[in-house]
């Protein structure tokens, strides 16, 4: 297994460095990036960096759509023992505004169109019309970080307020790379369009620098260009949101005269998947090895894995914990439940949210509190039930919108289900649900209800239905809850 020190510094330079580690589609041509290439750029901004006397330790921000600078600049922060902060450009310029501040950070690297989001009083350097000019060609030897020194700060979507730093260590995010270094994973072309200022897209690239793959990057998510690049470089590995998946599947028609017999692995994380898009990503990509996942910005992608003994994974179900990763489920008292919340202790667990003393979901024996609630059967397979924040009271019953959008989805004219809550003046809070009909067919409200109440408890059933073309989606490519809760209180008919 390989030993690396810095996370910026994870190019295996024992192997062929001409290799072409990113495959740029971020312009009007492609762009190939070999594995020296990568290293020098790197090395550039490192340079660049440590000449403009940053000090250790300080923050260097990215606002940008994915391209192969922007891992370059990356790199590049962490060598030079800076901290790198990847902001999600989607954000409103107020919000964004507050990310650089809350992190103070020293400069910014960003693409053209995000220029006029970065506050004139924060040095910016841009990656089309300024990037080349600011590197310094040449060695640089990476820093050693210290134990525990903090190597990135992602800011987590702040949908119930500002965004929050999570600090991420070195040490623990090395860990995450070294742990998923198993296998020839270098023969691999992995496909990343999820943005890079999210864990699941940030952790594979990482992974895939290290494995000594190749990776095809898209600036950001469209289906058909993802469905595009899968035929034309031959990817063998995808990785999305459960969200982008089904965007995917839409596009019958070009699925249909499109090859994509080189998937081999499609990783499915950062949001619940139905049995419903299972079985349909399966219909599409047969030969594919499907995995469930289960991750989060404050303890890393490493949580479930293969079962011991060898059992069959069950379909809805993440998986079996990871030897390297200390599980339990809490519930009230009981921290040995079958259903509970998630607690989870490893090397990857945040060393805590910037300037953030009075925000602490860490255990005093080290476990982070995930905030999702799982459910564990008899051989140990654990189930993602829901958020238990997203969760809400209906008549005194406790309804998690996971599990009521599984059983939706389960309707064979249901491709996609989302559930939230209005208010009742008798049940305090009542279901509604937002459904995107499978293609070709047309569900009413009434085929919904009479569905759910055959398959659910009745306190379960949405009490109003309505039919949407797509689900709209927040920044991270998961569904916007918030988005639909405003408009489902915009819809419901006035007494």
């Amino acid at each position: 297994m390989a030993a690396f020190a810095n996370l910026g510094d994870l190019v295996p330079r024992g192997r062929d460095l001409d290799k072409v580690a990113i495959v740029d589609l971020s312009g009007a041509a492609p762009r190939e990036f070999s594995f020296a290439r990568i290293d020098a750029m790197a090395n550039g901004v490192a340079r660049a960096l440590a000449a403009r006397g940053l000090a250790r330790g300080e923050r260097v921000a990215i606002l940008s759509l994915n391209r192969a600078e922007y891992l370059a600049a990356y790199y590049g922060i962490m060598r030079a023992g800076l901290v790198a902060v990847p902001v999600n450009f989607k954000f409103p310029r107020a919000t964004i505004d507050f990310i650089l501040r809350d992190s103070a950070a020293r400069l910014v690297f960003c693409d053209a169109p995000r220029r006029a989001d970065c506050p004139a009083d924060i040095p910016a350097v841009s990656f089309d019309d300024g990037f080349t000019a600011f590197l310094m060609p040449g060695a640089f030897a990476a820093v050693v970080p210290r134990a525990d020194e903090a190597a990135m700060f992602l800011y987590t979507s702040g949908s119930t307020g500002q965004p929050k730093g999570v600090v991420l260590s070195h040490a623990g995010q090395i860990w995450v790379v070294e742990t998923r270094l198993e296998g020839d994973l270098a023969q691999h072309r992995y496909l990343i369009a999820a943005p890079l200022y999210h864990m699941n897209a940030l952790a594979l690239a990482k992974l895939a620098c290290a494995a000594h793959a190749t990776i095809v990057l898209l600036p950001q998510f469209a289906a058909r260009d993802y469905i595009d690049a899968i035929a034309r470089y031959r990817c063998t590995w995808l990785t999305a949101v459960p969200p982008m998946v089904a965007m995917m599947l839409r596009e019958g028609d070009l699925l249909a005269r499109t090859d994509l017999s080189s998937v081999a692995h499609v990783r499915m994380g950062s949001a619940p998947v139905s049995a419903s898009l299972m079985a349909a990503i399966r219909r599409a990509l047969p030969q594919a090895r499907i995995t469930n996942a289960y991750g989060t910005t404050e303890a890393g992608p490493v949580v479930f894995g293969p079962h011991p003994r060898g059992l069959p994974q069950p379909e809805m179900s993440v998986g079996y914990p990871h030897p390297g990763v200390a599980l339990r489920l809490v519930a009230g008292a009981d921290a040995n439940a079958t259903e509970g919340v998630l607690e989870m202790k490893c090397p990857a667990v945040m060393l805590g949210y910037h300037n953030r003393p009075d925000l602490h979901p860490i255990t005093a024996d080290g476990f982070y509190v995930t905030g999702d609630v799982f459910r564990r059967d008899a051989d140990g397979f654990h189930y993602f039930v829901g958020r238990s924040d997203d969760m809400f009271v209906s008549g005194g019953e406790n309804i998690f919108p996971g599990d009521v959008e599984r059983m939706l989805e389960r309707h064979p004219d249901v491709a996609q289900a989302c559930v939230v809550p209005i208010e009742d003046e008798i049940k305090g809070q009542k279901p509604v649900a937002f459904i995107v009909p499978r293609q070709g067919r047309a569900p009413t409200e009434d085929d919904v209800k009479r569905f759910a109440l055959a398959n659910a408890p009745a306190y379960q059933h949405p009490r109003f239905v309505w039919f949407l073309d797509r689900l709209p989606l927040a920044s991270t490519n998961k569904l916007d809850r918030a988005a639909l809760q405003r408009l489902a209180a915009e819809r419901v008919p006035r007494a």
